[in-house]
């Protein structure tokens, strides 16, 4: 295995030239643009064996991909933003005819007002798109879960596209050592693809096709059934990823310092990182406090958040996110899954990092006292905004 210091952009091409796709169907985007233009270079230098094209939106990159994934190959795309929304029409095609295409997302804030610099809101309007969403914390993760996704998307019980998503600059921009697997062992952990849903003269069969009221809805149960399969098959393959490469990332969703905690933040992405070492130092001033890292918000870790949480008093969510005129897409999901245990702990919601704005340890300890403020009794805001320096 060897280290290599790469941005979370070029630890995600690496994992991309070792997952083998056939083609790469690419329009650059910031803070994307890195992951194609290595993938080009690496093309171009003949260390990945691929087609490589060069589409004129993020529209016909996605179309392209479907194209690709119907006659049986593997695909790889990346995108942002606004691009992420311009693919959001073909990305309902590809979920709903099956197509187990493989997509990174740099995280970026949605315009108006424009900006380059990264929240989630863009991943997050996607989660109805039939599309498995998973969150990366570092370049390390970035690089394995490329590698995990193909294995995920393409079982057969699964056969439904994966969306990896990396913060934009926060992660894709910053520079970290890894470790990067050898490629005789990725090729024995993620063999050829052996898709079944595909174009084939041998076994004709339609793609991509319209349906009356009589059987529309069945589709649909199907695409339902196969995201809840994901989750089986997630843990399987992180554990099987770890067996081999040394690296576990606990599945759906992961727990620190959790056990004996009566107060928990929940976070996702790369803030994660500055969350733990919070942690940590109120743990050291003897602060029962632990911390939640939600890794997949589709399929959604319900039943593993219910029992981590079931003895807290309070859980706080953190998230770079809202929907507007009620509290954060990512507070809703929580919540919905807490309200079903009978000792449900106390919810809030903290709203931060939109347009690229810091987080900062000063913030996330500030966001765990008065979590801890609201476990003896004090009241407080359930939805409040992280850092606002104005109101209007």
């Amino acid at each position: 295995m060897m280290k290599k210091f790469v941005s979370g952009d070029e630890a995600v091409a690496m994992g991309v030239r070792l997952a083998r796709p056939h083609v790469i169907s690419a329009y650059p985007i910031t803070p994307q643009t890195i992951v194609v233009e290595r993938l080009s270079e690496m093309v171009e230098d003949k260390s990945l064996k691929a087609e490589f094209l060069h589409v004129e939106s993020e529209h016909s990159a996605m179309a392209a991909a479907m194209g690709v994934s119907s006659v049986g190959a593997r695909a790889f795309t990346a995108t942002s933003s606004q691009g992420l929304l311009y693919m959001s029409e073909v990305m309902h095609y590809v979920s709903g005819a099956r197509f187990p295409i493989v997509m990174m997302n740099a995280n970026r804030s949605i315009a108006v007002p424009w900006s380059i610099y990264g929240d989630q809101r863009d991943s997050l309007s996607q989660l109805d798109s039939g599309w498995i969403q998973v969150y990366v914390e570092d370049a390390q993760e970035a690089l394995d879960m490329i590698i995990q996704a193909y294995k995920i998307a393409e079982n057969k019980d699964v056969l439904t596209p994966m969306m990896v998503n990396l913060d934009g600059f926060v992660l894709t921009h910053t520079y970290e050592l890894i470790n990067l697997p050898n490629q005789e062992k990725v090729d024995e952990f993620l063999p050829p693809i052996d898709s079944i849903v595909k174009m084939d003269i041998n076994d004709p069969k339609s793609l991509c096709f319209s349906t009356s009221p009589e059987h529309n809805m069945e589709f649909k149960y199907k695409q339902h059934v196969a995201m809840l399969n994901a989750k089986k098959v997630i843990e399987e393959v992180d554990k099987e990823y770890g067996d081999m490469f040394g690296r576990y990332y606990d599945g759906l969703i992961e727990e620190y310092k959790t056990t004996d905690a009566e107060v928990l933040l929940l976070t996702v992405g790369s803030i994660t990182g500055t969350a733990r070492v919070v942690i940590d130092k109120l743990r050291k001033n003897g602060q029962k406090v632990g911390l939640i890292k939600l890794r997949y918000l589709r399929p959604f870790p319900e039943e593993e958040l219910q029992k981590i949480s079931s003895k807290a008093k309070v859980l706080g969510v953190l998230e770079k996110d809202v929907s507007f005129g009620y509290e954060g897409t990512v507070f809703t999901n929580v919540s919905s899954a807490l309200s079903k245990l009978e000792n449900q702990p106390q919810i809030y919601n903290f709203l931060g990092g939109m347009g690229g704005r810091d987080i900062s340890k000063e913030d996330i300890e500030d966001i765990i006292l008065k979590l801890i403020d609201a476990h003896n009794g004090k009241k407080i805001d359930r939805v409040q905004f992280v850092n606002l320096k104005a109101r209007v």
